[in-house]
């Protein structure tokens, strides 16, 4: 461990601050006025080690995270993609924190049936405000697709299940914990075809100086993910947000 970054266990502890994405599981996502997850958790731990505190920001949904944080008012933005439009304000590390494979969920009972990107241009996509699918992705449904935008993530999922949309873009561990959670398996679904191989990154605002931290941040993520603490760590977060109040 890169002990001399560590700060002295003795002198004061600065607060940072943090947000994240307000309707990812288990990576984020808002409960009871709380932001959880696996990245909250891990930003926690590895700040506390390098002798922090952090406020964890749940009053704010993901566009305003981001702005926030390229405004210098976040320090933290608990985990993110790493795409161009946010390499400006923001500091990623090197070692992801979690991989996210994105797939197309669609209506089962469709009258038009989804079956794969083939099927995609022309229809109408559901997307949350601040979302990226990385730049690829993101420049298909911008020339591609009818775009509807929301606030809450619930908002696409019963969208969906009512034919009001005909496609959305999520991590499938992501997209399948919402399904089972809002009790729609019998109608969302998603397609065999991946579309994309992203990753969620812990990122740091460019406005302050704790970039200098992030050999430290990368070499504990390699641990924490060598001794499959972040697996564990995805799991039961899965468990933990199936079992909390919306």
């Amino acid at each position: 461990m890169l002990l001399s970054t560590v700060a002295n266990a003795d002198s004061p502890r600065p607060v940072l601050t943090a947000c994240g994405h307000p309707f990812y599981p288990p990576v984020s996502w808002v409960s009871e006025g709380q932001l959880k997850g696996l990245a909250p958790q891990l930003t926690r731990q590895l700040f506390a080690e390098l002798g922090y505190d952090v406020q964890l920001i749940a009053d704010t949904n993901w566009k305003r995270c981001l702005l926030e944080a390229r405004l210098g008012n976040i320090d933290i933005v608990v985990a993110a993609y790493r795409i161009a439009s946010r390499e400006s304000y923001l500091a990623f590390s090197e070692q992801y924190i979690i991989a996210d494979e994105v797939r197309i969920f669609v209506n089962s009972d469709a009258d038009s049936p989804i079956t794969g990107m083939d099927d995609l241009p022309g229809k109408t996509v559901g997307l949350l405000l601040g979302d990226s699918f990385g730049d690829r992705f993101d420049a298909f449904l911008q020339t591609n697709s009818h775009i509807e935008y929301v606030s809450r993530n619930q908002q696409n999922f019963s969208k969906l299940a009512n034919q009001r949309i005909d496609y959305m873009p999520i991590g499938w561990r992501s997209g399948m914990l919402q399904t089972r959670k809002l009790g729609f398996e019998n109608h969302v679904m998603p397609l065999r075809e991946k579309i994309a191989s992203e990753y969620y990154y812990l990122a740091l605002s460019k406005a302050g100086n704790l970039s200098q931290h992030l050999p430290y941040i990368n070499q504990r993520l390699q641990e924490l993910h060598k001794s499959n603490r972040i697996r564990n760590m995805i799991r039961s977060n899965s468990l933990e947000y199936l079992h909390n109040p919306l």
